[in-house]
């Protein structure tokens, strides 16, 4: 017959104290584990893009930096104000976060892409919008028809294009939408980087190109081994060179020189350099080279 009486109930009592005894100490010892912890194996902060403006800093994953230069770099492509990139870039992290989304909402399930742009409303085939120089294009063409659309409230304008039915919601990103913009537009120099990891694999010139040209179309460039210089001054220069740095992820580029100043993948700043004399200069990071 089991134990009853006084006894049985302080041994009863015993084993939740206990309990609590047993997690206290495992909690002290993992606290004493982490804080003796040896400084140079703590985790490294995950890879980010920062873009600064107003002493106030906005930062976004290297994936979405980099469309954010794509849709940049088409505006000064086709010789837009740094404010129509402001408008579209916020208009994307309304719309898709920053991403080349392959579905769509219940208001609207036929979206797809950067803009959330329909076929059914004649911004083009699926596969059009899925292309993301495609879809920007799409959407400056149309912003371009907004009267004024440069004076407007940035939400205002992005809700004549897309006639959203949260016409409110852009102007929620209207201040990173500006600090990566003009950082990306080149209005700002130096006013992004980027902290990587190292590169997984070797980059290619030819690819570095070839995605330069699909955003800023033909470029004077040329390519020394690993190196390739890109003529470029002024804002045009530094709009390259700033999505240079938002790519480097993503097309394994080492370094960006451009106006004396250089970034590395090593340090993650800008910082002083010898000038690259009119030209934008990337590296491309070979695992060969490496030593």
């Amino acid at each position: 017959m089991p134990a009853t009486g006084p006894a049985a109930r302080r041994s009863s009592g015993f084993l939740p104290v206990l309990l609590l005894v047993v997690l206290f100490l495992v909690a002290v010892t993992v606290y004493a584990v982490s804080a003796l912890r040896e400084p140079g194996k703590e985790t490294a902060a995950p890879p980010s893009c920062t873009a600064t403006a107003d002493g106030a800093e906005y930062h976004l994953t290297p994936a979405r930096a980099e469309t954010a230069a794509l849709i940049a770099g088409i505006s000064v492509r086709r010789g837009m104000p740094a404010r129509a990139a402001s408008i579209a870039v916020a208009t994307a992290i309304q719309e898709s976060g920053l991403r080349n989304l392959d579905y769509g909402d219940d208001a609207g399930p036929d979206s797809r892409g950067l803009f959330q742009q329909r076929p059914s409303q004649g911004w083009g085939s699926e596969e059009q919008v899925m292309d993301r120089v495609y879809a920007a294009n799409a959407f400056y063409d149309a912003l371009e028809k907004v009267p004024n659309y440069a004076d407007l409230p940035l939400t205002v304008a992005a809700q004549t294009v897309q006639r959203s039915a949260f016409p409110d919601a852009y102007a929620d990103h209207e201040d990173e939408a500006k600090a990566f913009a003009s950082a990306l537009t080149g209005h700002s120099p130096a006013a992004m980087t980027c902290t990587l990891d190292p590169p997984s694999a070797s980059g290619s010139p030819e690819a570095v190109l070839a995605a330069l040209t699909a955003v800023y179309g033909p470029v004077e460039a040329t390519v020394e081994g690993s190196r390739i210089t890109v003529a470029g001054t002024g804002s045009y220069g530094w709009s390259v060179a700033e999505w240079a740095v938002a790519s480097a992820d993503a097309l394994s580029l080492d370094s960006v020189a451009f106006d004396e100043r250089r970034w590395t993948r090593a340090t993650g700043t800008w910082d002083p350099a010898p000038a690259a004399g009119g030209a934008v200069v990337l590296t491309v990071f070979r695992a060969a080279e490496q030593s």
